[in-house]
């Protein structure tokens, strides 16, 4: 019952003509729970809220299924004006980005023009940028691209996923760019052909990167809910002796929120990822799809709106 809801949550995250009237319709339903708003003076509002608590952030502008460069080029131009106000308000926070967003799907030229002119603004005001993985047909395009700009650039990482059977030959190839990555287990649906499709193989992956990566020295972001790979990495690196400033634990908007705060109060750097803006359905759809309870926190909010 649970693997059927999450692919009926995942179908729905790629239906365009529901994305276009989410959009319309504006943070209803208990979207608002995840997303911190639809404009970047919101999300600023919610960003001081969490730095007030010791809590770090990475924020987010939504966008998916950009289909022309100009809808492209906007996407950069907001995730420019969001680097300027977390410059501008002095903010605990870094910028996360598609590159679908960036326009992947159409020209590199433009993706990549797109993320330079990110990368130089992020550069002045001393903001990091990761870029996110997404599906696995376009994860080698995001490595080779990751890889150009990470020759260019060193305030820029990447995500990697524990679910896909490449990962670990992905992250032999990365070390030698010495890396920031955010480990996560993989949020999308995928054939069992590239993905490991129990989900005890796709933990025992995560471990099994969490350890390579720290091992190997470089910054690791180990971000996940689950309170088992949040222990094994607490004991890994008491194991090996690894610094607490070369790792920290990420947790998404809305979600295990005394989690959030109990790693802040044992000394651990937990950043919270905060997404916003009007295209919002996509992720939504997503964070249901993870988690059945958060199906029934929104089924609450909708009877509260009837």
């Amino acid at each position: 019952m649970e693997q059927a809801m999450r692919n009926f949550f995942l179908f729905l995250s790629k239906n365009k003509p529901i994305t276009k009237m989410a959009k319309k319709y504006g943070l209803r339903f208990g979207a608002a729970r995840f997303v911190a708003g639809s404009s970047i003076d919101q999300a600023v509002e919610v960003i001081r809220e969490l730095n007030k608590q010791n809590l770090v952030v990475t924020i987010d502008y939504l966008g998916e299924f950009v289909d022309n460069v100009e809808e492209a080029n906007q996407m950069a131009l907001e995730c420019v004006e969001a680097v300027r106000a977390i410059g501008r308000e002095k903010l605990r926070s870094q910028l996360s980005l598609k590159l679908t967003s960036m326009g992947l799907d159409l020209q590199e030229d433009v993706v990549t023009k797109n993320m330079r002119m990110i990368l130089e603004e992020a550069k002045i005001h001393d903001v990091f940028v990761t870029i996110d993985m997404e599906d696995y047909s376009r994860c080698e395009k995001t490595l080779e691209i990751f890889k150009t700009l990470k020759s260019e650039y060193d305030n820029i990482g990447t995500v990697i996923q524990a679910y896909l059977y490449r990962t670990e030959k992905d992250m032999e190839e990365l070390n030698a760019y010495s890396p920031n990555l955010r480990l996560v287990k993989g949020a999308y649906k995928e054939s069992s052909k590239v993905a490991f499709p129990e989900k005890k193989d796709v933990d025992e992956n995560f471990k099994k990167i969490i350890k390579m990566h720290m091992l190997n020295g470089n910054y690791t972001a180990i971000a996940t809910h689950d309170d088992k790979i949040i222990d094994y990495t607490k004991k890994l690196a008491v194991e090996h002796n690894i610094p607490r400033d070369q790792f920290e634990f990420q947790m998404l908007f809305g979600i295990c929120v005394e989690r959030q705060r109990e790693l802040v109060q044992e000394g651990y750097k937990m950043r919270v990822y905060v997404p916003y803006g009007t295209d919002w359905y996509g992720y939504f759809m997503r964070r249901l799809a993870e988690r059945p309870a958060n199906v029934a926190f929104v089924l609450k909010g909708v009877m509260k709106n009837k």
